[in-house]
């Protein structure tokens, strides 16, 4: 791995964070949350009630939540990979906002997230808009996964 990798991350509940520290290890990445500028609640994050904040964002395809910081020195990384949980069997708007913040062109961008059920669906298709000019490779769902695979699946991108 030649490359200079970049895990950039949203979690909720800590799950995804758990999997991007992984993920970056196993791939020799540096690291970086993608954070609310509002941090969310756990009102905001109750999916059953349909005036939270989460389902409201999630209903509101223009919604594009406020990100606490932007990574100052994408230009320094070759490839990017972009986790979070699936919520409405799509990736979270913010993930929007993130990837519409940043200028990904001709950097290699991999999609990864934790579910408790669903799995990535159409959520590359969803997000190719918000960075055009990426060179978008496959993604993974990595539920419970090891360093180890983690290791093997990063390698296989061929980063």
């Amino acid at each position: 791995m030649s490359k200079k990798i970049l895990v950039a991350y949203f979690s909720a509940s800590g799950t995804t964070k758990r999997a991007a520290s992984l993920l970056a290890k196993a791939a020799d990445a540096d690291l970086f949350e993608i954070a609310p500028a509002v941090p969310y609640t756990a009102a905001d994050l109750d999916w059953t009630n349909k005036r939270s904040r989460s389902s409201l964002e999630m209903n509101d395809p223009s919604s594009r939540p406020a990100i606490k910081s932007r990574v100052e020195n994408l230009s320094d990384y070759d490839a990017v990979l972009v986790g979070f949980p699936i919520w409405w069997y799509t990736a979270p708007t913010i993930i929007k906002t993130f990837l519409e913040a940043h200028d990904f062109s001709g950097k290699e961008l991999v999609l990864f997230a934790t579910s408790g059920g669903s799995g990535l669906g159409r959520t590359e298709n969803a997000l190719k808009p918000c960075a055009p000019n990426a060179v978008w490779k496959g993604g993974k769902l990595i539920n419970g996964a090891s360093e180890v695979s983690l290791k093997g699946w990063v390698e296989s991108l061929s980063l």
